[in-house]
C-alpha cells in the first residue's frame, strides 16, 4: 500500500504529521519520507496518532526504527505510566484526564522522543496536543533547544489538565462537608462521599507516577533533554507535586468527612432513641395508673368518692409535667 492511500485510509488516526524547521514553520510530510527527513539539521518531525491499528503503528516502527516492545505497548495500551529508554529514544507511558457530562474519563498517552522526533500516541480521554504545538510554533527558541521542548510542552499540557478537575472536586467536597454539617441527613450525602473518594483515588493513580517520569527526566537521558530544557520541566514537576499534595489533602479531608458524618448520624440516632425513651416515660405514668383502675375490683381507692376521677385526673396531669420538665432539662425531649 503506498503513502497516499495509507494516510487517506487512516485520517482518523494520523491526526498530524508535520517537520519543523528551526524557525518553528511547520512543513507538509508524507509517511515514506519521515526516515529521509530524519537528521536534518535544526529539523524537528512531529506525529501525532489516535488510537492507530496495528499496521500504522509498524510503519511508525520501520520510520523511526522504533523498539518493537515499546511499538506494541503504545497498540495495546492499558499500560502503566512509566519511561523507559530504548537504544537512541525514550518511550513515555502517562495517564490522562478530562471531565466530560460531569464525570473524569481517563486516557493514555504514548509518547516516542528521538533526537529529532516525536510520535504522541494517544487513546481514550487523551486531549489534542494542538494546543502543545502551537505554542511550540509560536516561540522558535523552543526547537532550538532540542526535542526535549516539544516533550515539555506535551508533558505540561498533560498536567495543566488535571488542574481544573482538583479544583472541581475541591468544590465537591466543600459543598459535601456543608452537607454533612447540616441538620437533616440525607442518604445521597453518603453515596457522594464514597463516589468522590473513587476518584480521588482513580486520580491519585494517574497523577503519581509522574513524579517519578519527570525526576527520572531531570536526571538522566542528558543527550535527548538538554540542560536547557530541564529548567521548564523542573515547573511541570512543580506543578505534579502540587498535584499529588491536593489530592491526597483531599483523600485526608475526605476520610476526616466520612468519619463526622458517622459520627453525627450515629449522634441524631442517639438523640431519637432519647426522644423516643422520654416520650415513652411520660407514657408510663397515666399508663400505670389507668390499668391499676382498671382492674375493676371493688374495693379500689377513692371508688365510690365522688372527687375521685377529678383527683385521678390530676395526678396524671402533675407527675407528666414533673416528668416532662425534668426530661426537656436533660434534653432529652
Amino acid at each position: 500500500m503506498d503513502a497516499p492511500s495509507l494516510l487517506e485510509s487512516r485520517s482518523e488516526q494520523i491526526r498530524f504529521i508535520a517537520r519543523y524547521d528551526r524557525d518553528g514553520n511547520a512543513h507538509e510530510l508524507s509517511l515514506d519520507r519521515i526516515s529521509d527527513a530524519l537528521g536534518d539539521e535544526g529539523g524537528l518531525i512531529w506525529v501525532g496518532l489516535f488510537e492507530p491499528d496495528e499496521t500504522l503503528l509498524f510503519k511508525m516502527q520501520v520510520e523511526f526504527d522504533l523498539h518493537p516492545l515499546a511499538v506494541e505497548d503504545a497498540h495495546k495500551a492499558h499500560q502503566r505510566s512509566k519511561i523507559e529508554r530504548f537504544g537512541n529514544s525514550l518511550f513515555i507511558v502517562v495517564n490522562t484526564a478530562q471531565m466530560l457530562d460531569g464525570g473524569i474519563v481517563y486516557g493514555e498517552s504514548h509518547l516516542f522522543l528521538g533526537t529529532d522526533f516525536i510520535l504522541t500516541v494517544r487513546h481514550g480521554g487523551t486531549l489534542s496536543f494542538s494546543a502543545a504545538r502551537e505554542r511550540c510554533a509560536k516561540n522558535p527558541d523552543y526547537l532550538g533547544n532540542g526535542t526535549g521542548m516539544a516533550l515539555y510542552t506535551v508533558l505540561d499540557q498533560i498536567v495543566d489538565n488535571f488542574f481544573p478537575i482538583i479544583a472541581d472536586h475541591e468544590q465537591a467536597l466543600d459543598e459535601l462537608e456543608e452537607a454533612i454539617l447540616s441538620s437533616s441527613f440525607q442518604k445521597d450525602t453518603i453515596i457522594r462521599l464514597y463516589r468522590l473518594r473513587n476518584d480521588l483515588t482513580k486520580l491519585r493513580l494517574a497523577v503519581s507516577p509522574l513524579q517519578d517520569i519527570m525526576t527520572t527526566l531531570l536526571e538522566f537521558h542528558g543527550d535527548l533533554v538538554r540542560e536547557e530544557v530541564r529548567v521548564y520541566l523542573r515547573d511541570v514537576h512543580d506543578h505534579v507535586i502540587r498535584l499529588n499534595e491536593s489530592i491526597d489533602t483531599m483523600r485526608d479531608t475526605l476520610s476526616s468527612a466520612m468519619a463526622t458524618n458517622l459520627s453525627l448520624v450515629t449522634v441524631s440516632q442517639g438523640d431519637t432513641m432519647k426522644r423516643l425513651a422520654g416520650w415513652a416515660a411520660l407514657l408510663a405514668a397515666p399508663t400505670l395508673i389507668t390499668s391499676w383502675y382498671g382492674m375493676n375490683f371493688a374495693d379500689m381507692p377513692e371508688l365510690e368518692w365522688q372527687l375521685g376521677y377529678p383527683l385521678v385526673g390530676l395526678t396524671i396531669f402533675i407527675i407528666c409535667f414533673m416528668l416532662y420538665r425534668g426530661l426537656k432539662k436533660a434534653g432529652w425531649l
